[in-house]
């Protein structure tokens, strides 16, 4: 059967050698399986006509009946074109071509009857169409009206005539000699049970919609088996783990208890408490963990991240921290290190500007056992840095690392791996957090600590400056700090913006008795360090940076962050810079400043950030806006690699899909049972594509 679908695609009716390469090197379509998987991204409504006298300049497009007046080639060399005129009976229209003149010359003929399709434009006292697709008019059942299936081509496909119509009369061809071949991949009590098509219809209604209920039919049944199986994938990962790897066992309370009693400086949220709970229940269970924490800047993820920790200090066994960057190692480990040093644990940090002498004392105490919590960059990778007993990883900030450096730590503890706690101040959407990292278990911190103000978000334009500029004189006034952050370092020529140094010039003028920092990318790590530290210690009053202070110190003093040319920012980003303020009593305000001229998609960017301070709903309108495979970064996008499910509209049949999943693995985790042999015989077949398993960490 596979056999069928393993045929090489020059095989196929009218696509022959010279085609097949073509259709081989620009689409990687080589096999009739390729051609039929190759989803069109839209579909045009062919099925309504419009009369001349209808036309309007806003249309997308307009499908008229009629018959060619006249036809003449006018102008020479680039100039030349070729003019018709073609009637309804209702108007007149033009329709012009500047390519492929003498093939049309040959093919149209004056007086003929045709069916024409284009944008029309308004032009010189007219509409005309140009470049339209034209047909000669048959009363055939085609031209009675249908959806035309638009696929994504290149230029230099459509320089040699293969466009959407010609796939289209492939994928018929191709789709009357598969009907035999093409198998039910879904069980039959699932499509009964969801109204779903079957699977050969599905194909047919996608491809060659003949109304808007077969393509809504076909969209549906086939975006349902995308995810339905994105997610068995995953679960069946997750399930294979929590069965063939068993966890060490931490379920003593000693550390937990003193620290609670003695130590802990606030009170926990309910959203902590509900995760560390969630956590304990992974800890004790003999399982080995593997949990996403979810949770806004601010929401209090590292003193979670630490109490899981006690936990398995207490089992006798070690815990690391492995963050991105050198100074949110810092950040941590100084945050750790005044509640370990009251429960007399002994925490270091290695990063890779540390001493020999100091990594040499840290690999011996990581090895004989006498150092409980190791913080660290990706120095904690090395091969050399083995622990006595590692129990458990916490790796903040998981879309900066790949799956393989997940995977090294992993491998740390060679008799039973460590359990895994993944933290990400970058929420995601529900849906792309299910895609992305559906096979570790999900916890959100969703709510704030009492007694933070929220954050007032304000957009200013570059002609408001100067008022900008009084404000934040009034705030110095007040004794509170100041970030400015701007997009570049040096000038660039192709994108106008306030680059860093012209930044710091202008603020240098408007503000001569304040001090300022300044802070870049290009800076080595101690003059970093020794401009955030005077900034910190409030020896200055105003950072000027870029990005790099993204993820970066707590100042509780700095109170205002302006976002020079806001417009270059992704949302993530503004959110997280934004951030860095409000971590103090005071109120806070993030002021964001643009140029006049904004896009549609800027203006919503703007917008949201003015509205809205929570993280999740930020990361709704991100999606929506870029796409999963963006907002999932390089590193992770083959993971969200979906042709026809869009995860920011279809997150209902997703949820569907996910339980589905999880209902059918908990009774047959196997997929023995006779109802689900569609599912392992689909599975098999895949399992030796690209869409392999072993691509989902």
């Amino acid at each position: 059967m596979s056999s069928f679908f393993d045929t090489k695609i020059e095989f196929l009716k009218g696509v022959g050698p010279q085609k097949a390469e073509l259709l081989n090197k620009e689409l990687g379509l080589f096999t009739y399986g390729d051609l039929l998987d190759y989803y069109p991204f839209r579909h045009e409504d062919r099925s309504k006509f419009h009369r001349i006298s209808e036309l309007e300049e806003e249309m997308f497009a307009a499908q008229i009946k009629g018959r060619l007046k006249s036809l003449e080639v006018i102008g020479e060399g680039r100039k030349q074109r070729m003019i018709a005129d073609f009637t309804d009976g209702s108007g007149t229209i033009e329709l012009v071509w500047f390519q492929g003149i003498s093939w049309f010359q040959k093919s149209l003929k004056v007086n003929n009857e045709y069916l024409v399709y284009g944008k029309p434009a308004f032009f010189g006292g007219k509409y005309q169409i140009t470049h339209p697709e034209i047909e000669p008019l048959v009363q055939n059942a085609s031209q009675a009206g249908h959806f035309q299936p638009i696929y994504s081509l290149t230029e230099r496909l459509r320089k040699k005539y293969i466009e959407s119509k010609q796939i289209s009369k492939w994928m018929r061809t191709l789709l009357e000699m598969s009907n035999p071949y093409i198998s039910e991949t879904l069980p039959q009590s699932l499509m009964q049970k969801f109204r779903l098509w079957p699977k050969k219809n599905a194909l047919w209604g996608l491809h060659l919609p003949n109304t808007y209920e077969d393509l809504h039919q076909a969209q549906r049944r086939l975006k349902f088996e995308e995810l339905f199986y994105n997610q068995l994938r995953l679960l069946k990962q997750q399930l294979l783990r929590k069965t063939d790897y068993p966890g060490q066992v931490f379920n003593k309370a000693r550390l937990i208890t003193e620290f609670y009693e003695n130590h802990l400086p606030f009170d926990l949220t309910g959203a902590q408490k509900r995760v560390i709970k969630e956590i304990f229940g992974d800890l004790k269970s003999g399982k080995q963990m593997n949990r996403l924490i979810q949770g806004d800047v601010g929401s209090g993820k590292t003193i979670v991240a630490f109490i899981s920790m006690l936990s398995a200090i207490d089992g006798n066994a070690q815990a690391c921290l492995m963050a991105p960057t050198e100074i949110l190692a810092f950040q941590h480990f100084n945050n750790l290190q005044k509640y370990s040093e009251k429960l007399n644990l002994k925490i270091a940090i290695l990063t890779g500007s540390s001493t020999k002498k100091a990594r040499t004392e840290i690999h011996e105490g990581l090895l004989n056992g006498s150092i409980n919590i190791i913080v660290g960059t990706h120095a904690l990778l090395e091969n050399i840095v083995q622990f006595n007993n590692l129990g458990i990883c916490v790796i903040d900030e998981q879309h900066r690392f790949g799956v393989a450096q997940r995977a090294r730590l992993w491998e740390k503890n060679k008799y039973l791996h460590p359990h895994i706690m993944v933290m990400t101040a970058t929420p995601i959407p529900r849906t792309l957090a299910m895609t992305l990292y559906g096979d570790l278990d999900i916890s959100e911190i969703d709510e704030m600590p009492p007694g933070r103000k929220p954050i007032k978000t304000v957009h200013r334009y570059d002609a408001n400056r100067l008022q900008v500029f009084q404000f934040m004189r009034d705030e110095i006034a007040k004794g509170r700090q100041i970030y400015v952050v701007y997009p570049l370092i040096e000038e660039s020529e192709k994108l106008d913006l306030k680059n860093l140094f012209d930044g710091y010039e202008s603020i240098e003028r408007a503000f001569p008795n304040s001090a300022i920092s300044i802070v870049h990318g290009k800076m080595k790590p101690k003059d970093k360090d020794f401009e955030m530290a005077r900034f910190k210690k409030g020896e200055t009053d105003i950072m000027v940076a870029t990005t790099v202070i993204e993820v970066g110190v707590d100042v509780p003093n700095a109170s205002v962050m302006v976002i020079e040319n806001a417009e270059r920012f992704g949302l993530a980003q503004l959110h997280q810079l934004r951030g860095r303020v409000g971590r103090g009593a005071d109120q806070s305000y993030c002021i964001l400043i643009t140029t006049y001229k904004l896009s549609k998609d800027t203006r919503k960017r703007i917008e949201t950030m003015v509205m809205t301070e929570n993280g999740f709903e930020i990361s709704q309108v991100d999606l929506e806006l870029r796409g999963p495979g963006d907002m999932a970064g390089t590193q992770q996008s083959g993971l969200v690699d979906l042709r026809l499910a869009n995860l920011a509209k279809d997150g209902e049949i997703l949820k569907i899909a996910r339980e589905t999943a999880i209902e059918i693995l908990s009774q047959d985790p196997n997929l023995d049972f006779e109802d689900n042999l569609p599912i392992k015989r689909h599975i098999d077949k895949i399992k030796n594509k690209e869409m392999s398993w072993s691509r989902i960490s």
